[in-house]
């Protein structure tokens, strides 16, 4: 007879503080995993609360309805004769835990407390502000259970600690998140000891380039110690920046065996699996050298459970693998943005957006995100997703309203305008002059996505504005081509930038109040990475917004991965033109788009100083420059750099990519932008490299 059990992980998409919500979709993923067979449900971390509660975790109201959240899952039905586990906040003598709870029939197996916090602030980690991570390896204590819980489960306490549960015919053990990737991961220790299934409940964002790295993880992680692995993450924006990958796998002896879908709009998807475990027991037993170490390998304390997890069978059919779906960067970049923005909006209680258009390469790929959410939306309503035609029919004010054509429903969303710079022979004529074609390719641009258009100009503004300026101080400004100084040049530039995002925005609280329906719109900003670390933009200009899509992507991504991965998958050809139409801004300039772009990733990612970036650059540029022009680039970036920091302070919420972008607001908000002691270090080096090539 072989011993099966089956078994269930989920991704879900909850939102942090929503208590209710969040409880609602715990409990249908339950109700799916029992519909399957499943006798053990895996979750995400800290589904009870949503991961990004930030600060809130520090306030015992959290903590409290975390508990009574605890309570009432515990008393539903779908819950019974099902053992599950769902992650929430704990206090345990008075320091708060990231924490796994364990339960079957009512009964509290086990509070499994967070071992190895995420701490990595580039990837955008910071747990360690609010959790604290238990360092007692292999260790238990007594933890006291609120009244709420106790009144439900009639127990008064439960181990703490880390441990293991032993069913009568299996083991299982958890890992939570970071502790998969960490060198000393602890599912290698339990499964020396007999564990044979391990539950690792994630809140991991998706990282650009590494759509693959959570699979593989888990792949080689059974593949060496042998066993079943449960891997559940959260999906969506929960309330952040960032964009949870929705990635659930379930891995058998170095295969996945089970996986989630990709970028799906669905709030709760059960991924099942029925595994033969003798296959587990024959795969390490073949392991000499594994068995070697089992047999020395220290023992974890056991929750005894009186329950079966597995059935036995005459024949079962071995588990086929599954290839994951492994998305490209330019999908990453158009459908991590899309599903993350249909959260935002739906979430956010605006009845649509506003972006303004200029034909350009930023604004359009904003417009290709929002096509992209579009096509999701219409391909989830096919599917049979009813939240999705609710939300739409909230959102749209139209009970009766199912989208079925993306054009039409993107027609409903997105409203666009082209806010023209004005033309070189009145105000602006620097490099944020629009090429002569671009109100006919935003137009386009806007036809073939289906959004509304407008066209406004706003120069009426700007000279009503420099009259009443002309007045009050008796000096009149000129443009550089009528003789005026580049501090003149540079105040028009960024009164007209100023007041393409008032219009922007009063066009986004009074746009539907002129047709007749209620609500304002989110506004869209679009700035590349590279862009904004350029500063050659207008603070409180047109880069402010509700959100910007792309400000940690650099423009190369921008344009050679999404413009024309979207221009096929979407069916946008006007794209096409409008990468070719750019203007090369880069000629004649200290720095070009693309050396701004190595040198920002080395400050924001490998964190370089001036001359530990120069040092990089001397083998990085070595056939392309001379020592003294990379000397002069890296003093020219810095320079620069520091001289435009304050402007990040007024930058629009970023949508957020670990891995990438502009560095964090965690540095001072302004410079000596002299450096003095570091370029002087970086002019030494120059000088003494050249006198040794002599």
């Amino acid at each position: 007879m072989r011993r099966v059990a089956t078994v269930a992980t989920c991704t879900l998409n909850q939102w942090a503080m929503d208590f209710q919500g969040n409880m609602e979709r715990i409990i249908e993923s339950v109700e799916r995993a029992r519909a399957a067979g499943a006798r053990y449900r895996c979750g995400p971390e800290l589904d009870v609360t949503g991961y990004s509660c930030g600060d809130h975790y520090h306030e015992s109201d959290t903590l409290q309805g975390a508990w009574e959240v605890v309570s009432q899952i515990m008393q539903h039905p779908a819950c019974a004769d099902i053992m599950m586990d769902i992650g929430l906040p704990v206090s345990h003598k008075n320091v708060i835990y990231n924490c796994k709870l364990v339960f079957f029939n009512k009964r509290i197996l086990l509070i499994r407390p967070k071992m190895i916090v995420a701490n990595n602030f580039n990837m955008g980690s910071r747990e360690g502000r609010w959790f604290t991570p238990w360092r007692k390896v292999r260790e238990v204590e007594e933890h006291l259970l609120p009244p709420c819980v106790t009144s439900v489960a009639g127990q008064t306490s439960v181990l703490f600690g880390d441990a293991v549960i032993a069913t009568r015919d299996t083991t299982i053990g958890y890992e939570m998140c970071v502790e998969l990737w960490n060198p000393e991961s602890p599912h290698v220790a339990m499964s020396l000891d007999g564990v044979e299934i391990i539950c690792n409940g994630s809140g991991a964002l998706q990282e650009l380039g590494a759509a693959d790295d959570t699979y593989s993880c888990v792949r080689r992680a059974t593949a060496k110690t042998g066993g079943c692995y449960l891997f559940a993450n959260q999906r969506g924006c929960d309330g952040s920046s960032g964009y949870f990958a929705g990635d659930a796998y379930i891995g058998m002896n170095g295969e996945i065996v089970g996986c989630a879908a990709g970028y799906s709009l669905a709030q709760v998807e059960v991924v099942t699996a029925t595994l033969d475990l003798e296959t587990v027991r024959r795969y390490r037993s073949l392991f000499r050298s594994r068995c070697e170490q089992a047999a020395a390998s220290p023992t974890y304390p056991r929750v005894q459970v009186d329950f079966s997890l597995c059935s036995e069978v005459a024949y079962l059919p071995s588990c086929d693998p599954v290839v994951p779906w492994v998305p490209s960067v330019a999908q990453q970049v158009v459908e991590g943005p899309a599903c993350w923005l249909w959260d935002y909006l739906r979430r956010s209680g605006r009845k649509g957006l506003l972006l303004s258009l200029a034909g350009d390469v930023d604004s359009s790929a904003t417009a290709a995100i929002v096509s992209c959410m579009c096509h999701k939306i219409v391909d989830a309503v096919a599917a049979g997703d009813k939240e999705v035609v609710c939300e739409i029919q909230r959102i749209t004010e139209d009970g009766e309203y199912v989208p079925s054509d993306p054009r039409e429903l993107c027609g409903r969303l997105l409203y666009t305008l082209h806010l023209p710079s004005p033309p070189p022979a009145t105000h602006s004529a620097n490099q944020m002059c629009l090429p002569p074609s671009a109100a006919h390719l935003a137009h386009q641009l806007a036809k073939e996505i289906g959004s509304k258009y407008q066209s406004v100009a706003v120069e009426g503004g700007v000279s009503a504005i420099m009259e009443s300026f002309t007045a009050a101080s008796g000096s009149c400004p000129r443009h550089q081509h009528q003789g005026g100084s580049p501090v003149e040049e540079e105040a028009f530039d960024h009164l007209h930038s100023r007041l393409r995002m008032t219009m922007a925005y009063l066009f986004a609280q009074l746009g539907l109040w002129s047709q007749g329906q209620t609500g304002e719109l989110l506004v869209l900003a679009s700035s590349s990475a590279d862009n904004i670390m350029a500063g050659s933009w207008a603070k409180y200009g047109d880069t402010s917004a509700d959100v910007n899509l792309l400000a940690r992507f650099p423009k190369k991504e921008i344009e050679k991965a999404l413009l024309l991965w979207a221009k096929d998958k979407l069916n946008l050809p006007v794209l096409k033109d409008i990468v070719d139409s750019r203007a090369r801004e880069s000629e004649g300039k200290t720095l070009t788009e693309e050396e701004m772009a190595v040198m920002r990733n080395l400050q924001a990612m490998e964190y370089c100083g001036p001359y530990s970036m120069f040092s990089r650059l001397m083998y990085l540029w070595r056939n392309t420059c001379s020592l003294k022009q990379m000397g002069e680039k890296t003093k020219a970036f810095f320079r620069w750099s520091s001289q435009q920091r304050h402007k990040m302070t007024a930058l629009a919420t970023p949508y957020y990519v670990p891995g990438t972008g502009p560095p964090d607001i965690d540095r001072p908000l302004f410079y000596n932008h002299t450096w003095s002691w570091q370029f002087t270090a970086i002019d030494r080096a120059v000088e003494q490299l050249n006198s040794e090539k002599k």
